[in-house]
């Protein structure tokens, strides 16, 4: 009987105290945060004079113990414990954003390949007030998938437009001076007020050779164009250059005496233009002068990425051919979230490579109308003529 009792006395004392051991032995679940800046130092406490305890480094992941205002307690993989301006960090949610741009795009064709000019963050949407993450490091190679356009964030020393008052006018002499004065008055403060369109900057979505995925600044950096033919640009800037075969030349400088012919495309100098490139340009080889000529120029067209480079069977052997897209109506449709602009009706336009000379193939065979700027009347295309480069 004693000995039954005291059984009953561990079982019931079992009972109390497992409560709390499993409140000490379960894992408490915390949010997790991941480093923005390039590299930050984790603080002991939150105060002017405070012990820097660890430094961690973008995209690091961290575990949120407590908040407090601007503040964060962290804690990182090693255990180090510390507070970091909730700033410098984003959360999950927005991580998960990067990810799925990453998913989504992970099998996209490379459109063109770029440098960085400097350091750049990766963007989860256009625009520099966007969220950024991925810090890149100058010099970087990245593929290029997609172009977009956006407005541009005015800095805190940015000049605000002025809009100037009308002045007063003068009393009328009679009824109808009168109507004519308050009607030039109120078309002059309507225009006065209205807000001067936004001013556009361009954006790439690239992917770096890690697999992350943003958008990029395209003003901070450079598409892959060789020397030798970037310097035929004539003031546009290139949006892609490609290799479309290669000629013999035993007295060229090039490896083995193997030079490249190159398809590039180029745009005008402005950003928010609705269109990829306006130029579809390919650089041919002399090989009796031993230099590069344009063998074949379309311009201006609106043309849209992606380009296709493959090489095709015909009666005189394998030739390179190159594709490309244009709208087949007036009809463009722009994401809103993104901005990247395609036709809605695109056609799609191929030029094989014979020797030295594009000549049109495909199913569409009808006639390029050829632009600058949405609004103009299309023209006929002109005949691409051959440019030589002295």
């Amino acid at each position: 009987m004693r000995q039954l009792n005291y059984a009953r006395l561990i079982v019931l004392f079992a009972l109390a105290i497992l409560p709390t051991g499993c409140k000490r032995l379960r894992h408490e679940q915390h949010d997790l945060v991941y480093v923005a800046a390039r590299q930050v130092y984790l603080h002991d406490r939150v105060a002017a004079v405070s012990e820097r305890v660890a430094l961690v480094t973008n995209g690091q992941k961290l575990e949120v113990l407590e908040h407090n205002r601007r503040f964060l307690k962290v804690q990182t993989e090693k255990n180090e414990i510390g507070w970091v301006e909730e700033h410098a960090v984003i959360d999950s949610k927005t991580y998960e954003g990067f990810a799925k741009l990453a998913a989504d795009h992970k099998q996209d064709p490379k459109a063109t390949g770029a440098t960085l000019r400097d350091d750049l963050y990766m963007h989860v949407v256009p625009g520099r007030d966007s969220d950024h993450f991925y810090l890149l490091p100058g010099n970087a190679k990245v593929d290029l998938l997609a172009r977009a356009s956006a407005p541009k964030v005015s800095g805190p020393g940015a000049a605000k437009p002025v809009t100037s008052k009308p002045a007063p006018a003068s009393k009328p002499a009679g009824a109808a001076s009168a109507k004519t004065d308050k009607a030039k008055l109120s078309a002059a403060s309507a225009s006065a007020s209205d807000p001067p369109p936004p001013v556009m900057e361009d954006w790439w979505l690239a992917r770096d050779n890690q697999g992350h995925v943003g958008w990029l600044l395209a003003s901070r950096l450079d598409v892959d164009v060789p020397d030798e033919v970037a310097q035929y640009g004539e003031g546009q800037r290139f949006i892609g250059c490609w290799v479309l075969t290669k000629v013999n030349d035993p007295e060229s400088s090039a490896p083995d005496h193997q030079v490249p012919v190159y398809l590039t495309l180029m745009a005008p100098n402005k950003s928010g233009m609705p269109f990829d490139f306006d130029q579809v340009r390919v650089f041919t080889w002399s090989t009796r002068r031993h230099r590069y000529e344009t063998g074949f120029r379309l311009h201006p067209i609106q043309g849209f990425l992606p380009v296709r480079v493959t090489t095709e069977q015909t009666a005189k052997g394998s030739v390179p051919q190159f594709s490309f897209q244009i709208a087949g109506s007036s009809d463009l449709v722009t994401d809103p979230a993104t901005g990247v602009t395609r036709p809605a009706n695109p056609r799609t336009i191929s030029y094989q490579l014979i020797d030295t000379s594009a000549r049109r193939v495909g199913p569409d065979m009808a006639s390029i109308p050829t632009m600058h700027e949405p609004g103009t009347t299309p023209k006929p295309a002109q005949k691409a003529a051959k440019k030589k480069h002295k």
